[in-house]
């Protein structure tokens, strides 16, 4: 296929890329180069493999696609108008403007049929890895004998850049170990970054690389013309079932562009007028001096392959149909599952735990997820290598691995960065509730994939234990101090830093029930003493993320407020007494998740810390950093504002002031007159 060819594939390919010139042209803004070069792999995908239906995109069996290298996003938008999605060309033409549907990179929900919000270079290959395994599980869960209701395939395009980062080889590495062969990535090889040549920070052999991943690995040499190359890659691509695929087509970035085709210069600025009414004449466009123009012929062709995915879908809800009037109870679990609808009375489930007693709440909270897990079926996970100390085995299921187990235990192995992208794409694919889990300090490696997680409102659940200094010998590599409010300070994470077990069971619950971002545990190696809800406020109470744990006795007025979180609180009950002791009254204040209690009424907020007690002293075990929000300028904070040491745990909390009468001290200093 030469350019200035009349073949309505060449006009519908050069549609594609004449629309993103002009979105961006008329921006003054974007990325140009991977839409002139990628046009003809993602119009073969589109129109050729691709099950989708436009008029319903959220259709459960449909295929997935996931534009991994966000910054070419005018391409997809143009795939997207011409498809029959809901995204008029009024959107196109308001591309990177505000509160247009075309962001300046494909965000999910905001647009229809973008399946995933990506930019970050590497998001995307996790995500797509992510739908892959949600794919596998429901297929496994929910078909039957003669009646197969989840059969699709998950499609990503990658560029260079995406393979260079590092959350691309761990995710890449682990769905061939699982032999994802659903899983299918088209790889614009074009040899530029921004910067420049590839080759300036990227010489690898990616064929080898991934076949040693466990890949099958396509060639299609001439990406710019060769369409039949590349609709037999996509088909043998599709065919394949017991590995994932990488196809990988050469391409010419910014493809037709006279002055910047093969440049950097091509990538992430508008091509200018002058070149723009340059490329439309090399790829012989016939509607040069027009702008945003697609012919009746391009438009009748994409529809197409629109109405072939209309029928594909009313296909599936037959079969939907008939399947569930056979299976009426899995039926029933699959649409709770889609809607992300808990069992009624759910918190019947929850372990009681025996006052008096200590446990950790990493602990308790494996016991908790395995009650939890057992009412709703839909919730799976794992971790990254460390479920004996994270204790998030689900004891009485099997494992997810290659060799055909479909358990709701996932291995991620050591790779914590991908294991975060991996649960976003199993929330976007719906239909499953999952988790991650790690020690506290290893968050950091998740944190780009837990910021868009919080970016897209996904209900992903994550597991960090191994919360402070108390780790002890393992020294201060693998002790938190800052964590906690650095995830704190991220909208739309809710953090849980319970403490004790009776806390872990309503924490646990609260972000099961949070279906409007991800929610995080943050739980305790170390034993500790769970609380006498006879003496202290019932353990329910905890579900408001702040609650007054503990009065004065006699009714007697509080002098000052005393406020903690997790194993801090214990601490706290325990100056209680010594102030009490020596006639100081104070309220004692459990916060184990400062999300959820600023979300409660002012009046509720008020009356566990009443404004005009100002008198307020913080203990946690992190940086001071925050508390003054709950403290006020007057309050006293008693945090840890450096780096932990390799000593036990004990030891450790004793020599950071993590002591009783370090806060008695505090006490007194503020209630000492200046």
């Amino acid at each position: 296929m030469e350019p200035g060819g009349t073949s309505i594939d060449l006009l519908s390919v050069n549609a594609l890329r004449c629309l993103a010139i002009d979105a961006i042209e008329r921006a003054q803004s974007g990325h140009p180069g991977l839409p002139l070069g990628a046009a003809p792999m993602a119009y073969c995908l589109w129109q050729r493999a691709l099950r989708f239906d436009p008029t319903q995109p959220s259709w459960p069996d449909r295929d997935r696609f996931v534009l991994s290298a966000g910054h070419g996003s005018a391409l997809l938008y143009s795939l997207l108008h011409l498809a029959g999605f809901d995204l008029p060309l009024a959107e196109l033409q308001r591309f990177r403007q505000w509160g247009s549907k075309t962001p300046g990179h494909p965000e999910a929900g905001l647009t229809p049929g973008v399946e995933a919000t990506t930019g970050p270079l590497g998001q995307g290959t996790a995500n797509s890895v992510g739908m892959a395994l949600a794919e596998r599980w429901r297929a496994a869960r929910y078909n039957r004998p003669g009646h197969v209701i989840v059969d699709h395939h998950t499609w990503a395009l990658v560029s260079d850049g995406d393979l260079m980062e590092g959350i691309s080889h761990e995710a890449a590495s682990l769905a061939g170990h699982l032999c994802l062969g659903k899983l299918h990535w088209l790889y614009d090889a074009n040899d530029i970054t921004l910067d420049g040549p590839a080759p300036l920070s990227f010489s690898e052999d990616i064929e080898q690389r991934f076949e040693g991943y466990g890949w099958k690995v396509l060639h299609v040499e001439d990406g710019d013309r060769d369409l039949d190359s590349l609709d037999r890659a996509i088909l043998a691509a599709h065919a394949e079932t017991k590995r994932p695929t990488l196809i990988i087509v050469h391409t010419t970035i910014g493809f037709g562009s006279p002055k910047k085709a093969g440049s950097a210069k091509a990538h992430g600025a508008p091509l200018g007028a002058e070149e723009a009414l340059a490329t439309k004449q090399a790829l012989g466009w016939p509607h040069i001096g027009e702008s945003f123009c697609v012919p009746d012929a391009v438009r009748a062709h994409f529809a197409v392959a629109a109405e072939r995915g209309k029928g594909e879908r009313r296909r599936w809800e037959a079969r939907f149909a008939a399947w569930a009037a056979e299976f009426p109870e899995l039926a029933d679990e699959w649409r709770a599952a889609e809607k992300q609808m808990l069992p009624a009375n759910l918190e019947m489930a929850l372990p009681s735990f025996e006052p008096g007693k200590e446990l950790a709440t990493r602990v308790a909270g494996g016991q908790v997820l395995n009650a939890l897990a057992a009412k709703v079926p839909w919730l799976l996970g794992g971790d990254a290598d460390l479920s004996e100390s994270t204790k998030t085995r689900l004891s009485k299921d099997e494992d997810f691995d290659a060799q055909g187990r479909v358990g709701r235990n996932l291995h991620f192995g050591v790779r914590e960065h991908a294991m975060g992208g991996i649960l976003n794409g199993m929330c976007w694919h719906g239909g499953v509730r999952p988790f991650g889990s790690t020690f506290f300090v290893f968050a950091d490696y998740m944190r780009p994939s837990v910021r868009l997680a919080a970016l897209n409102h996904l209900p992903a659940l994550y597991v960090w234990t191994h919360d402070s200094i108390a780790v002890g010998e393992d020294g201060p590599t693998h002790q938190p101090i800052e964590q906690l409010a650095s995830l704190r300070s991220m909208p739309n994470v809710h953090i849980w830093r319970p403490a004790d077990a009776t806390e872990t069971a309503i924490a646990w619950l609260e972000a099961l029930k949070r279906t409007s971002g991800p929610t995080a545990l943050v739980l305790s190696r170390q034993n500790l003493p769970i609380l006498d809800r006879s003496r202290c406020a019932p353990q329910h109470e905890a579900s408001r993320g702040g609650y007054v744990l503990l009065d004065p006795r006699r009714g007697a007025h509080p002098k000052a407020v005393v406020l903690a979180s997790g194993s801090e609180v214990h601490v706290a009950l325990a100056a209680y007494e010594l102030l009490e002791e020596i006639g100081i009254p104070v309220r004692v204040v459990s916060m184990p998740c400062w999300e959820q209690f600023e979300a409660q009424p002012k009046a509720y907020r008020e009356h566990v810390l009443p404004p005009q007690l100002w008198t307020r002293l913080a203990i946690e075990a992190g940086v001071s950093f925050g508390w003054h929000r709950w403290v006020g300028p007057c309050g006293v904070i008693l945090g840890i504002d450096r780096y932990g040491a390799s000593a036990p745990g004990s030891e450790n909390l004793a020599r950071y002031g993590m002591t009783a009468e370090a806060v008695v001290a505090g006490v007194r200093e503020l209630l000492t007159p200046v």
